[in-house]
């Protein structure tokens, strides 16, 4: 089954670390990527820009209105995501639980993906 782990962290956090604890933390992620693909179940993955860089789209009259930012202030961000295809949701579970941003506070949401015939 599909599942997208949708990766929740402290993004002002994240970026007040300094380069050397960047740089390990990187190699952190490295590593478990390289463990996700050799395990066959990563289908894709991504990180994403930070949230300063976002566009929020709403409804407006008459067009859609965009802002800038994102949707919600939260403490945590959504900074990226993996699509993957778990055996079930305990494997999918136990990838999240891998992620190294988890030790730290972080947190993982897992969606099953809806799959349509069409």
């Amino acid at each position: 089954m599909k599942y997208l782990l949708l990766i929740y962290d402290n993004e002002g956090k994240n970026m007040s670390m300094s380069p050397e604890a960047m740089s390990e933390k990187l190699d952190e992620w490295f590593k478990y990527i390289d463990e996700l693909r050799a395990s066959g179940i990563l289908l894709d993955g991504s990180a994403l820009q930070p949230t300063a860089t976002a566009t929020t789209v709403r409804v407006g009259n008459p067009a859609p209105l965009a802002t800038d930012g994102p949707f919600a202030e939260t403490k945590e961000q959504l900074g990226g995501f993996y699509l993957v295809d778990a055996s079930d949701l305990d494997d999918a579970i136990g990838w999240a639980g891998k992620m190294p941003h988890i030790a730290d506070g972080g947190s993982v949401e897992i969606r099953p993906i809806m799959e349509f015939d069409l």
